[in-house]
């Protein structure tokens, strides 16, 4: 990612758009849902998270394969995946004595493989 190293541009001179503002302020959601909002994408900040998420849009799995393919211990993957959970970003289903995890929703798997298509473009 590029380092901006140019200031922001400003305006001349102060003036407001009212009408603007006003359209605007009533599309706003409340102020706890835009707290939510930045707690999801907080997670996202994370690269062992960003990973784990990655590794679960290849394909559904279970802690010991995550943690092999991360090279990691199988407790710090468990913490990772109870983050994740929390938030709803990935479910988990019991087959045998295996716990496998995946994605919660597609929404996840959208904003991932936007997310790097945006990364990608230059």
């Amino acid at each position: 990612m590029k380092k901006v190293t140019e200031p922001a541009e400003r305006c001349e001179f102060i003036h407001v758009h009212e009408h603007v503002v006003e359209e605007v302020n009533k599309q706003m959601p409340p102020e706890e849902e835009l707290y939510d909002l930045a707690d999801f994408f907080r997670v996202f900040s994370d690269s062992t998270r960003i990973k784990i998420l990655y590794l679960l849009l290849c394909s559904e799995m279970c802690v010991c394969d995550i943690a092999r393919l991360l090279s990691m211990e199988q407790s710090a993957i468990s913490h990772q995946l109870r983050t994740l959970k929390q938030m709803k970003l990935v479910s988990n289903r019991r087959v045998g004595k295996s716990v496998m995890y995946s994605l919660a929703d597609g929404h996840i798997s959208a904003i991932l493989s936007q997310g790097m298509e945006h990364i990608r473009e230059e």
